[in-house]
């Protein structure tokens, strides 16, 4: 047996890039190089398994290794003092008081990267906005005022369309589309105000996709309307220069700082702002993810949507013909492993932290444009996911606490929850779809589906392990989560020799200690042929909590879709057919099964009918035991 250790996680990830969140700090003295980050303060990315080691040289061979510090890119002193006299809100035009301002316009066309939602794209010439799933009339969309749905706000006052619009039919086709919606909103916002069009991460979604499809919205008839864009453009970065570090998250704040460095690179005499706002994206892209890459609201659709960010901001750098900042690549590298690990079999998304089922083609499109080439980290600690494979089989293991409040977005309760796929069936999930409330998806659903009971886990009394809070926050509840991986060798002998070598997680969280003194520890075996899945659930006291009376217990196991059922005759066995034409058996080490109805969300936002295997039981305080078995049959 080797033995992997146990390792504790607590609620804040241990290490970031860089050691601040704030807006960066300029240099005391302009002609002297400060930097952001301490010596500290670096990566070094391993493309799968352990964590970051500090010496290279220890690293086993064949491990391809990335290292970057997360310090702003080295200037001259002319160009530092430039920075610096930005930073201190110095227009440029007192930077260069000698040098006519240019009228405000953009150098370059930029090349589009990221292939868009065609279909949402026809729905768009045809008059709706398509948002996961769910028509919305544009003329009857509310482009300012109250809150939308959040998908709603992302897409509208973030500009997301755009993409969409643009793969929905030929240029010539889409160009009055996109100014009749610019317009329309222009109007409904003349001026910054506080609502959400100027949350800090729609203004640099929506300024950035401005600039990256400026060809759909500067290239009609209406030069009224086109000088007015460019008005906007130039004002909108002037408004982001002042406000980005006040953004509502971290990734909001790199939304920001990408649109920024954007703009100092297309938008003419730009140098200054570029200057400025490369150092600020560069502290904030270290105080984005984890040690081992994955983002600090532990959310794949987030681990997406940073990708995107720097995917596009890329293409900026390369519309002037100008070498991006080598942060950026290094980020991407350290980006796209931990998202790998969440994929199943079928190549699509787990169902994590409000995710949906986001499809193989969206994924493998995205990888393919980062070119990075990399194998899924298996054993993300930080990000507090593990991933085992065997056979066809892939296990995905929350093993991490959730997000602390002010990175969680969607947050969900799910830590111990797991998702099983073999080949390309889904046996159990968790439901998802939280942060598509508000399409197809009900928006009144978006807090259940956060919850813990929503996920492939156990809970008691009907709490959720981790407090669900509106808005996508999260309270108290689990703070401290104890991760012991192991790999059990083949020559095992006894009762319990699983006949073959097999992968061994084993996490507890003590989410319930608060409220019942109970920690709830989950150990998994997958067997290394990917044919058996064993499980048990244990209650272990903690603290002084009273252990006397009993309390409800319930373990559930969310189903893919398209599985038939068949109960055996004692009522602790689940048959399971699925599409492929195999056959599973679920079995209880102790109480009965029954057969409750459920939903799962695809990659599309839709919610999809299935079942969930549930056991109950009214157990004491004092703590039990749930064992359970899932085998294929042969």
């Amino acid at each position: 047996m080797k033995d992997g250790g146990f390792s504790t996680i607590g609620s804040r990830p241990a290490a970031t890039a860089a050691s601040m969140r704030s807006p960066p700090a300029l240099p005391l003295d302009p002609t002297k190089e400060e930097p952001l980050a301490s010596s500290q303060d670096r990566y070094l990315r391993m493309d799968e398994g352990s964590l970051p080691s500090a010496d290279a040289a220890s690293v086993e061979p064949g491990r391809a290794l990335a290292l970057a510090d997360f310090a702003p890119p080295s200037l001259g002193a002319g160009d530092r003092l430039i920075r610096f006299a930005y930073g201190l809100g110095l227009p440029a035009s007192a930077i260069h008081p000698f040098r006519k301002r240019a009228k405000t316009q953009l150098t370059a066309t930029v090349t589009n990267p990221l292939p868009g939602d065609a279909a949402a794209g026809k729905a768009l010439r045809a008059g709706h906005f398509l948002v996961h799933g769910f028509k919305s009339p544009i003329v009857d969309t509310a482009f300012s005022g109250p809150r939308l749905p959040p998908p709603f706000e992302r897409m509208v006052h973030g500009f997301r369309w755009l993409r969409d619009l643009e793969s929905g039919g030929q240029r010539s086709q889409c160009t009055q589309v996109a100014e009749r919606i610019v317009s329309v909103w222009l109007t409904a916002n003349p001026k910054p105000d506080p609502t959400p069009a100027w949350d800090i991460g729609n203004v640099g979604h929506r300024l950035l996709n401005w600039i990256v499809h400026a060809p759909l919205v500067l290239s009609g008839q209406d030069r009224g309307l086109r000088n007015r864009v460019l008005h906007t453009i130039d004002e909108t970065a002037r408004w982001l220069d002042r406000h980005v570090g006040k953004a509502e998250d971290q990734l909001s704040e790199v939304a920001g700082w990408c649109a920024l460095v954007a703009a100092g690179l297309i938008v003419a005499d730009g140098k200054a702002r570029r200057l400025f706002a490369e150092a600020g994206l560069v502290r904030a892209l270290g105080e984005l993810v984890s040690d081992d890459g994955g983002v600090l609201s532990r959310s794949p659709l987030c681990q997406i949507e940073a990708i995107e960010l720097l995917v596009s901001l890329r293409a900026c750098y390369e519309a002037v013909r100008t070498e991006p900042l080598p942060q950026i690549g290094t980020m991407l590298n350290l980006l796209v492993p931990p998202l790998l690990a969440l994929l199943h079999g079928d190549g699509g998304l787990g169902n994590w932290q409000g995710a949906g089922a986001v499809e193989a083609e969206r994924i493998e499109a995205l990888i393919k444009i980062t070119g990075v080439r990399a194998r899924p980290l298996r054993d993300a600690r930080q990000w507090g996911y593990q991933r085992a494979t065997a056979g066809k089989a892939v296990l995905q293991f929350d093993a991490g606490p959730p997000p602390v409040a002010r990175h969680a977005r969607d947050g969900c309760a799910s830590t111990l929850a797991f998702e099983f796929s073999h080949g390309h069936d889904r046996i159990f999930v968790n439901c998802g779809g939280a942060a598509f409330a508000g399409g197809l998806i009900p928006l009144r659903l978006e807090q259940g589906l956060r919850g813990t009971g929503a996920h492939s886990t156990l809970t008691i009394d009907d709490f959720n392990s981790t407090a669900v809070l509106i808005n996508g926050r999260l309270g108290s509840g689990v703070s401290e989560v104890e991760v012991d991986r192991r790999t059990l060798s083949a020559d095992g002998a006894g009762p319990n020799s699983l006949g073959g070598g097999a992968t061994r997680i084993e996490a507890s969280h003590n989410g319930y200690v608060g409220r019942f003194g109970l920690v709830h520890r989950r150990i998994l075996i997958l067997r290394d042929d990917g044919s058996e899945l064993r499980g048990e659930d244990l209650l272990v006291p903690a603290g002084r909590k009273g252990k006397r009376g009993t309390i409800g217990v319930v373990l559930r196991f969310h189903l893919g879709p398209h599985i038939e059922l068949a109960a055996s005759s004692d009522g602790k066995g689940i048959t399971l057919a699925l599409m492929d034409g195999s056959l599973w058996q679920f079995r209880s080490g102790r109480d009965a099964i029954t057969i409750e109805e459920s939903l799962w969300a695809d990659g599309q936002g839709r919610p999809i009918g299935t079942r969930q295997l549930v056991i109950s039981a009214k157990i004491p305080r004092s703590g039990e035991s749930f064992s359970w078995l899932l085998k294929k049959m042969r």
